[in-house]
């Protein structure tokens, strides 16, 4: 990892504070330098995912979370913009259906992992189970767990129990062969109110708009704690978290495709190799199709 991403690790067993990190950094950088080292990597990770294809042993996972108007949707779409859609499974979590509240936090997330040789990529994702409902622990009421029937009993306790949870469910991950990265949008409140304003004012952007926008602006403190303490809670050498400054888009883009395609590097995947029997047949298939 280059000391400029490195920069962006969340270290493991420490506290994590947001103040900290930065929301504006672009290093020694501007627009037009960062957009061409942009398209240069997206040609390398075209390349990686191939043989990630290829080899079919293993999987890799990208975890974006961010508050409203973080830049999640635009950093997945142009960072990926290079890979074949046909090895990419891409998922965005809403909140949970009648169906999924009949399992438990973690099983829709699960039946979204990536497939070996496949890239999964998550807008939003099983974080937001100790993000927005650590800031509205009324949801946890509607899961129905066993002891956990009034607010008053979602307690630390509750939350550590979750933590050690996603953990365990990571572990396992990438034990079994997946890779994950996961990456925190860290955009500052005046620029998501600047991107609310625009996207008021443009008539082409009021989609993105909600009003539930708004109501959670007003909790951003719980919502940095709750950043914070999941972050602190879950960051691990095998599933990293990756602070990135969000205030600039095309440097939001760069940062994540240099981790990208970093750690696809230090995967040293191979492309693989046809037994000896397996050649030999193809020598005799060639010498067919030539005749």
């Amino acid at each position: 990892m280059s000391k400029d991403t490195d920069r962006f690790l969340a270290p493991t067993g420490k506290k994590i504070k947001l103040k900290d990190y930065s929301t504006t950094y672009t290093g020694d950088l501007d627009k037009e330098i960062g957009k061409a080292m942009l398209a240069e990597i997206k040609e390398k990770l075209s390349d990686y995912q191939e043989t990630l294809y290829a080899g079919n042993s293993r999987s890799v996972l990208l975890i974006f979370q961010a508050m409203d108007a973080g830049g999640k949707d635009s950093a997945i779409s142009h960072v990926m913009s290079g890979l074949n859609p046909q090895g990419c499974q891409v998922f965005s979590f809403k909140t949970p259906t009648v169906n999924e509240y009949d399992h438990d936090f973690l099983w829709r997330h699960e039946l979204a992992m990536p497939q070996r040789g496949r890239i999964g990529i998550h807008n939003r994702s099983h974080y937001e189970n100790v993000l927005v409902c650590k800031v509205h622990p009324e949801y946890i009421l509607k899961e129905r767990i066993p002891d956990y029937d009034v607010l008053k009993k979602v307690d630390n306790d509750f939350w550590k129990k979750r933590y050690e949870s996603i953990r365990n469910f990571e572990k396992h991950l990438t034990e079994n062969g997946t890779v994950i990265i996961k990456f925190f949008l860290y955009v500052s409140r005046e620029k998501q109110k600047k991107r609310f304003l625009d996207r008021i004012n443009d008539p082409k952007k009021n989609w993105k708009f909600s009003s539930a926008d708004i109501s959670e602006r007003e909790l951003w403190p719980k919502y940095m704690t709750a950043y914070e303490e999941a972050i602190t809670e879950t960051s691990t050498d095998a599933a990293p978290w990756y602070i990135i400054p969000a205030d600039k888009k095309w440097y939001t883009r760069l940062a994540i495709s240099q981790i990208f395609e970093q750690t696809l590097k230090d995967l040293d995947l191979q492309s693989p190799e046809l037994p000896k029997e397996e050649m030999a047949k193809l020598e005799e298939y060639k010498k067919k199709l030539l005749a």
